[in-house]
């Protein structure tokens, strides 16, 4: 049974709909983030979760349980934020025990909620000293004890790592994981860092204008996105564009690369349905998946541009068919040539995959009849 059901899920203002027909089951238990850029609508779901904002269209429910027009404060839901929102004159203890004191318990039992949930955190030491003298990692952990020290059937999580440097990021990734994990709790999680979403998550749920476009695992996702945008926007992936040749069923998928047969590429997944001859498609491979190597197919051409080193790496910029830029990782002790060096791509056909290609037409194929139109009438008169 569903922890969280959003059904239908619409959100307009005015002529804009930021939130446009969202259906999503999150399972008891689960770990799901929220994963997309700017505007996608990711914060505007989770703050219909959390009751913030009313849907225009569609439902909330919790434990199947409608809470669409249920006030916030009565959803039995935890919020962390970004900005920590602690309660200044309050000291550690205090503002974690806030909402316990709100929902008139006992002394005793805020007192021992209270130092049970700070002991989870490890900051049983620092109860009696203020925000102020606190880390902006301190100052998390604190707003993650408070919310959750409520116990509540779930807990969501709105860019809680943005305002933190990558090392205090990576700590508190695990840190929210261990806390989540040990309580059980449902969780949502909002970020547009992909890599806090493929590291944290047991599913991801992947935004664009107002839409879901794939909800998978972690390893799904990196391995068989269903799109252009997605394969781009989860990690690096390297694009060729081609023309199906030969896709006899059962059998592997025959491209010709750069609308020439002197490259011929063999893949063996796709998504979709699968391609018919002469379609035009993508293929697309991560960065780790190409070689430095030769081979009578899967094979490119392609001029090194430049290399860099990051310790346990190298990564090449290449320069291939219709001066298209390719990305290879290689291990740190790889021979690399020099910059400028005629290279050969190589890639596994099942460490791969064939994308529909989704980008929209670029303005001036529309505009071209115009203007030869125009030319056309100049000419005459000239």
């Amino acid at each position: 049974m569903a922890s969280v059901r959003l059904e239908g899920l619409v959100k307009a203002y005015g002529a804009t709909t930021v939130v446009d027909g969202v259906d999503l089951s999150i399972n008891k238990g689960e770990f799901v983030t929220l994963l997309g850029a700017s505007g996608s609508g990711k914060t505007t779901c989770l703050r219909m979760i959390a009751g913030f904002v009313t849907p225009t269209q569609g439902k909330v429910l919790i434990d199947d349980q409608d809470v669409t027009h249920v006030p916030a404060h009565k959803r039995d839901t935890g919020m962390v934020f970004q900005q920590y929102a602690l309660f200044p004159h309050l000291t550690v203890a205090q503002n974690v025990a806030f909402g316990l004191k709100i929902r008139r318990l006992g002394r005793k039992e805020v007192t021992r909620r209270t130092r049970e949930m700070l002991d989870l955190v490890r900051l049983e030491k620092l109860a009696d000293r203020y925000p102020s003298q606190l880390s902006g990692g301190q100052k998390q952990r604190v707003a993650l004890a408070r919310a959750v020290v409520i116990s509540p059937r779930v807990l969501l999580l709105d860019e809680p790592l943005g305002a933190l440097d990558l090392k205090l990021r990576e700590e508190l990734q695990a840190e929210i994981k261990r806390v989540q994990e040990t309580l059980g709790i449902t969780a949502v999680f909002v970020t547009h860092d992909q890599h806090e979403a493929l590291g944290m998550s047991d599913r991801i749920v992947i935004m664009r204008d107002g839409k879901i476009l794939q909800v998978d695992t972690p390893t799904e996702l990196y391995r068989r996105p269903n799109s252009e945008y997605v394969a781009s926007f989860v990690g690096r992936m390297n694009f060729l564009e081609a023309k199906v040749v030969e896709a006899l069923p059962g059998g592997p998928i025959r491209l010709a690369i750069d609308d020439t047969e002197a490259a011929i590429a063999e893949i063996d997944g796709h998504v979709g349905e699968r391609p018919k001859i002469g379609a035009r498609c993508l293929i697309a491979f991560r960065p780790e998946e190409g070689r430095l190597a030769a081979t009578p197919t899967n094979s490119i051409k392609a001029r090194l541009e430049r290399t860099s080193f990051s310790g346990s790496e190298r990564t090449l910029v290449c320069v291939g068919p219709a001066r298209k830029r390719l990305i290879l990782t290689l291990p740190q002790f790889s021979d690399v040539p020099e910059p400028g060096s005629e290279v050969s791509i190589s890639w596994a056909a099942n460490r791969c995959i064939l994308l529909p290609i989704d980008r929209p037409a670029e303005p001036v194929s529309r505009t071209t009849p115009m203007l030869a139109g125009l030319a056309s009438v100049v000419a005459a008169n000239a």
